[in-house]
């Protein structure tokens, strides 16, 4: 049988962590990836077949390095989907679709899209200025609480403003944004949907998440989650729907809230592998990363079952440290059994960036949570 699939040249714009896992993932099956990103210094840069320098939003650039790939795909949204359209138009394989990326990549027209294809997800207004937000709430058109997004290049909490009371106004981001409803949250879930280009998907487990307050970034997630069957497959379903509706190629990432009342809202997407499926790693017979590899080469998807339970934390910078990465107390977290640290090997350190995760697996789920609290308080990233 000839494996001209497998022999496919892949492309991934972004050299981050999802770039480096991704990476990693492939090496098993012998492929060869490429990576675009601005300096060797990124995480992917010493795990990929080659390594090209250049910017992701730089028209050019993608072009110029899309041409020499078969498949071309992303680690993060944020690239030029212009580039990607031309790629399309010389018949290069580019998954997610530069339709559905341009979508993705503005939080405004994700909430349309979604209010268009009859998906639910929480009441918005779109709003050109800070200025006109403040006028709305001064008019009393706009009510306090709300949270305010913006409209492109936010993420893992950057670019997003939750106003609870007057005095978060002063706080209020600049240019396009997206306010949104506050909706009273019972819980935060996500599921990863995969779809190849033969139409065949598959969805992995829901997981649940729990927030820090401070950094508005998930502080630990876990695999089953509490939720009951019926509402997982709920969520499942919606997942799945939103997929083929944007005609998604590879993974699709999809956070939900649980309301108070029941009810699941989507929150947002992303067509990437995605923070909330790190633990597929070790606790899914099939990886996220190989996962998404298997959906753009139109391999067969591999099965999503829940091996173990999990529970995965991220390893951010301490507040007050900046500089060359130390991890404090690693060798005690590696002392315990069903502990996987990921270090994703960038240089420095800054607070609240993601330097690393860790899953932790155990049979049992409660001992896995007990496990990764010892974790969180154990291992410092600092310099």
């Amino acid at each position: 049988m000839h494996h001209s699939k497998l022999s496919q040249k892949i492309g991934i714009l972004g050299g981050g962590q999802l770039g480096k896992m991704m990476c990693q993932a492939g090496s098993i099956l012998g492929l060869d990836i490429s990576i675009l990103e601005k300096d060797t210094t990124f995480p992917a840069a010493s795990v990929c077949t080659s390594f090209v320098c250049g910017d992701i939003t730089d028209y050019d650039d993608v072009v110029q390095f899309g041409m020499k790939m078969d498949v071309i795909t992303i680690e993060i949204e944020n690239v030029n989907t212009d580039a990607l359209e031309t790629l399309e138009q010389m018949g290069k394989k580019v998954y997610p679709p530069s339709a559905a990326l341009k979508i993705i990549k503005d939080k405004g027209k994700q909430k349309i899209f979604y209010e268009g294809s009859e998906i639910p997800s929480s009441d918005f207004t779109l709003y050109k200025s800070r200025e006109e937000v403040l006028s709305d709430v001064v008019k009393g058109s706009l009510n306090i609480p709300f949270v305010q997004k913006s409209r492109t290049e936010g993420y893992d909490g950057k670019g997003v403003q939750v106003v609870r009371s007057s005095d978060d106004l002063d706080f209020l981001i600049e240019g396009a944004t997206l306010v949104e409803d506050m909706v009273e949250i019972e819980s935060e879930i996500a599921v990863i949907v995969a779809r190849n280009p033969s139409g065949d998907m598959k969805a992995f487990p829901v997981v649940e998440m729990q927030f820090h307050p401070v950094a508005n970034l998930v502080e630990f997630l876990f695999c089953p989650s509490s939720l009951s069957n019926i509402k997982q497959l709920e969520a499942e379903k919606l997942a799945l729907e939103i997929t083929e509706k944007l005609d998604i190629v590879g993974l699709l990432a999809v956070e939900m809230f649980v309301s108070k009342d029941g009810a699941i809202l989507i929150n947002e997407v992303a067509p990437r592998p995605h923070n909330s499926g790190h633990h597929t790693i070790e606790a899914c017979s099939t990886s996220q990363y190989e996962m998404h590899l298997r959906a753009i080469l139109d391999l067969p998807l591999g099965s999503t079952e829940l091996i173990i339970p999990a529970v995965m934390i991220n390893l951010l910078g301490e507040p007050d440290y900046q500089g060359k990465v130390v991890y404090q107390n690693i060798e005690n977290c590696l002392s315990i059994d069903g502990v996987y640290p990921h270090l994703y090997g960038k240089k420095e350190t800054k607070p609240y960036r993601k330097m690393g995760h860790v899953t932790i697996v155990d049979k049992n789920l409660d001992i896995a949570i007990e496990k990764a609290r010892i974790v969180q308080k154990t291992l410092k990233v600092i310099s």
